[in-house]
């Protein structure tokens, strides 16, 4: 003979008590959940990847820059007299500062990070500043990279495609 406790239909009558204990417990809580909706996954906006990528691209391009500066100055079309501000020392630093900071900023805004967008924008608009003023060394250079420092600020700009205002 079975016990009501070891009997074969006792675990589905233990389980069936406890959630009905449970219901009974937690009436707020069920309330609770029927009222939140569930969050979409986010996936991430193209614009901010797009941005992620040139910002990269463009440090990639100011550490050349800079270590060029720093070890061929016979590179540039003008020597360090005639260039617009400071010499090819200096622009060299200034470049490899800016390349590597520009490296880590479009890291992160791959990851999607809030600070890296911000970062971008102030760091494209002083790329764009100092190779307006670096352009008599390497005009073509030069008027390219401010063309990417334009499209780098657009990207990080443009609002995701869910964002609300």
């Amino acid at each position: 003979m079975s016990s009501p406790q070891t009997g074969p239909g006792s675990e589905q009558q233990r389980a069936e008590a406890h959630e009905a204990e449970q219901q009974a417990q937690a009436p707020e809580q069920k309330k609770q959940w029927a009222m939140t909706s569930a969050q979409e996954p986010t996936a991430m906006s193209g614009w901010l990847a797009f941005a992620g990528s040139l910002i990269l691209l463009v440090g990639i391009f100011n550490i050349i820059d800079g270590l060029t500066a720093l070890l061929r100055t016979d590179y540039y079309i003008v020597g360090a007299g005639q260039l617009l501000v400071f010499n090819f020392v200096a622009w060299g630093v200034i470049w490899l500062v800016l390349g590597v900071l520009q490296v880590a900023t479009g890291v992160g805004c791959l990851y999607e990070k809030e600070w890296a967008r911000t970062t971008g924008v102030v760091l494209a608009a002083l790329v764009a500043i100092g190779h307006l003023a670096f352009l008599a060394a390497f005009p073509l250079w030069s008027l390219l990279v401010i063309a990417l420092s334009v499209l780098v600020i657009y990207g990080l700009v443009v609002p995701a495609e869910r964002a609300r205002a």
